[in-house]
């Protein structure tokens, strides 16, 4: 059996149980094929003084088994803010002495990282040191954030260099891998997995009354319902929903995620009277996330950037329609009107017109479905694990 390491930031812990769900699910997908063993360091970055939210990080235990799969947790100290441009190389002191014993232990084939700032670079760090071949993903923000600055762009162009094998979650994120600077012929294009068992269509009249006495949230059932998925960051673009809303007659929105933007929307719903109409529902369970996406009507996420949105395959398949800007590879998914709408523009106008051409117009659930049915964690693995020998073929 081969044996590969992944080392990732972006996965789900304890304390931030939401935080990278689709990187753990991928992982454990290829576990459970039986062909390679799969070790997760996810390094946990902690401040000099240690307080707030970084508490509960700090409790966690450095070893775990969750499920089928070993994760290793090594601190490494973290600068919040202006640290950045040290990180891959504190990550790769850090959690060497792990890698080395884990190594020593069961021989490592592969290193891989799954995201690809800091984690590309620290990556390359560790497979130099130990003369092992090393896979790098390309995620979506990823490159469109970390790419604009110099420091961080010529650490990953070092590490795509190294690396045997570079993926992307879709075909446009490769074009601005392309465009970064990385070579084309290493790049191939790995799309996300999908929980066919959880994510389908189910039925919409039960669901709304269903979901409005769980969220304790007003929702008529004449009424449109909207979702909008994701963490509550500002280049999401939920502000844009909220703004629409009065140009959506009757329309409710239920925003799904936490973040540093929350103030700020609960302050914008107020403001524009869309208070009632509008309910933060947090981060929730993963068993929930398909009720909330089969109710609505449509799924709307007016973003600033992505790769490939988990959000937008899971919306499809469940039935739901979504209205989205036209960036990364929404245009890979979103290819005519039964998948929704494509926006060019992010204003909240632009954003109304979109969600109520599809209320009015609203397509067949099992139709919108059969656009995502050739995603799964199965699928995904398979092709996963043929990625790996690929690279350690080159």
């Amino acid at each position: 059996m081969k044996h590969v390491l992944a080392l990732s930031t972006l996965y789900p812990n304890p304390a931030n149980p939401r935080f990278g769900t689709f990187v753990a699910r991928s992982l454990e997908g290829l576990a459970k094929r039986g062909e390679w063993r799969v070790t997760v360091v996810n390094p946990i970055g902690l401040p000099p003084v240690v307080l707030g939210r970084y508490r509960a990080l700090a409790e966690l235990p450095m070893l775990a088994e969750e499920r089928g799969v070993a994760v290793h947790r090594p601190r490494f100290t973290l600068i919040p803010k202006v640290g950045a441009r040290r990180n891959a190389s504190a990550i790769a002191k850090a959690v060497l002495p792990a890698i080395e014993a884990i190594h020593a232990e069961h021989p490592i084939d592969l290193i891989d990282a799954e995201f690809f700032f800091p984690d590309g670079p620290a990556a390359a760090m560790l497979a130099r040191h130990l003369r092992l071949p090393l896979s790098i993903k390309a995620r979506g923000s990823d490159i469109a954030l970390w790419g604009e600055h110099e420091f961080a762009r010529e650490q990953m162009l070092d590490a795509a260099r190294q690396a045997a094998g570079l993926l992307a979650v879709s075909e446009a994120l490769k074009r601005q891998m392309v465009a970064l600077g990385m070579p084309d012929d290493k790049i191939a294009v790995h799309y996300t997995g999908l929980d066919r068992d959880r994510f389908r269509p189910l039925d919409h009249m039960q669901l709304r009354a269903q979901l409005g006495r769980q969220l304790g949230f007003e929702m008529p059932e004449n009424a449109p319902l909207l979702a909008c998925v994701g963490a509550l960051i500002e280049r999401k673009g939920q502000d844009r929903a909220i703004a629409a809303l009065p140009h959506i007659p009757g329309a409710r929105l239920v925003l799904v995620g936490k973040g540093e933007d929350e103030d700020r929307l609960r302050s914008l719903a107020r403001s524009t009277g869309m208070e009632g109409r509008v309910h933060f529902a947090g981060s929730v369970d993963h068993d929930f996330m398909p009720l909330i996406l089969s109710a609505a009507d449509v799924m709307v996420l007016p973003t600033v950037s992505e790769g490939l949105a988990n959000a937008w395959v899971e919306s499809l398949a469940c039935g739901t329609p979504v209205v989205t800007t036209d960036v990364g590879g929404a245009r890979e998914l979103i290819t005519g009107e039964t998948a929704g709408r494509l926006l060019e523009q992010r204003s909240p106008e632009a954003v109304a017109e979109a969600v109520n051409a599809v209320l009015n117009n609203p397509p067949k659930p099992l139709e919108v479905a059969a656009l995502v049915e050739s995603f799964s964690w199965s699928n995904h693995a398979a092709e996963l694990a043929a990625r790996f020998e690929q690279a350690l073929s080159r």
